[in-house]
C-alpha cells in the first residue's frame, strides 16, 4: 500500500495533522501564533545547518527550532523589548541567516520552494515513521504536562499557588512546539506550518465545549483539511502543500458561517474554555 506515493502522502498529512491540531489549540489560547512564525522561520536555518554539517534535515531543524526557543526566554527575561519585538527579531532574523546561508552553500543543489512550501508528494517511508512515531512521542509528552500548562495559560499565579511550576512547563511546551516544527515541514513547508497550527483550532473553537473537546476535533478538522487538499492537488493539479492550507481555510470560513445565526441569536456566549484560556493569557 505504501508504494503509491499519494498513500504515503496522504498517511503523512493526517499525521502531522493529529499532531498539530492540539498544539495549535495552545497556539490560539496563548495568542502565540507569532511565536509559531519565529520557529517556522527558523526552520529554514536548521535546513542550512543540516546542509552545512551534514546531518539529519529533522534533528537539524528541531536543534536551531529548541535554540531560538530558549534564546526568547532569556531575552523576555532582559526586558529590554517586548516579546512582539523580540518575536519579530528572531523570526527576521533566522529566515535571513538561513537564506543567506543557502546562497553561500554554491555546490549544493536544492529546492528551495519544497522547504518554504512543502513538498508531501515526496515523503518516503522513513518520513512517516519519523511523522508517526517522533509526533506520537511528542503527544504523549504534552498529554504529561496538560494540566499545568492549560493552567499556566488560563491563569499563571494561580498555577504557581497551586504548586505547579509554570516557568518549567513553558519550556517543555517551546520544546515540543519545536519538535512539531521539525516533523511537520516537509509536509507543508517553512512558510505554511502556522497556518497548520493556527487554521484547524480557530475552526473547532465555536464547536468546543471543553480543552480536551476543542484538541481532539483541531487534530479531526485539521486531518479533514489534509485529504481535502491533496485530493483537491490531485484534481487540479495545485501545489500539496497550498491546498491543504486553502482547504483549512475554507472549513474555518464554513464553520463562520454554520455558526453565525447561533452567535446572533445568543450574542456574546462563549466557548468556555477557549475564552477562559485566552482571557488569562491576555491578562
Amino acid at each position: 500500500m505504501l508504494d503509491d506515493f499519494f498513500t504515503r502522502a496522504l498517511i503523512a498529512g493526517i499525521g502531522v495533522a493529529l499532531v498539530a491540531g492540539p498544539f495549535g489549540c495552545f497556539i490560539v489560547w496563548r495568542r502565540l501564533a507569532y511565536f509559531g512564525d519565529t520557529l517556522s522561520h527558523a526552520a529554514l536555518l536548521g535546513v542550512a545547518m543540516a546542509f552545512l554539517f551534514e546531518i539529519n534535515i529533522t534533528l537539524a531543524v528541531f536543534a536551531v527550532s529548541a535554540c531560538v526557543s530558549i534564546a526568547l526566554l532569556l531575552l523576555q527575561r532582559q526586558g529590554t523589548l517586548s516579546s512582539d519585538a523580540l518575536l519579530g527579531l528572531l523570526s527576521h532574523s533566522a529566515l535571513a541567516l538561513g537564506l543567506v546561508a543557502l546562497a553561500f552553500m554554491t555546490w549544493i543543489r536544492m529546492d528551495l520552494m519544497g522547504f518554504l512550501f512543502g513538498d508531501i508528494l515526496a515523503v518516503s517511508k522513513a518520513d512517516i515513521g519519523v511523522i508517526w512515531l517522533g509526533g506520537a512521542g511528542v503527544l504523549a509528552v504534552l498529554a504529561a504536562i496538560w494540566r499545568p500548562l492549560f493552567a499556566a495559560t488560563v491563569n499563571r499565579e494561580l498555577a504557581e499557588a497551586e504548586g505547579m511550576n509554570p516557568e518549567r512547563v513553558n519550556i517543555v511546551f517551546m520544546l515540543l512546539m519545536a519538535a512539531v516544527i521539525a516533523i511537520s515541514m516537509k509536509i507543508v513547508g517553512v512558510l505554511l506550518i502556522t497556518a497548520l497550527l493556527i487554521i484547524p483550532a480557530a475552526t473547532v473553537r465555536r464547536f468546543s465545549a471543553g480543552p480536551e473537546q476543542m484538541a481532539l476535533l483541531a487534530a479531526l478538522a485539521g486531518a479533514l483539511a489534509a485529504t481535502g487538499g491533496l485530493f483537491g492537488s490531485l484534481r487540479w493539479d495545485t501545489p500539496a502543500g497550498p491546498s491543504i492550507v486553502v482547504t483549512a481555510l475554507a472549513l474555518f470560513v464554513l464553520s463562520l458561517a454554520v455558526t453565525l445565526p447561533r452567535a446572533a441569536a445568543r450574542p456574546g456566549a462563549p466557548a468556555a474554555a477557549a475564552d477562559t484560556a485566552e482571557k488569562g493569557a491576555s491578562s
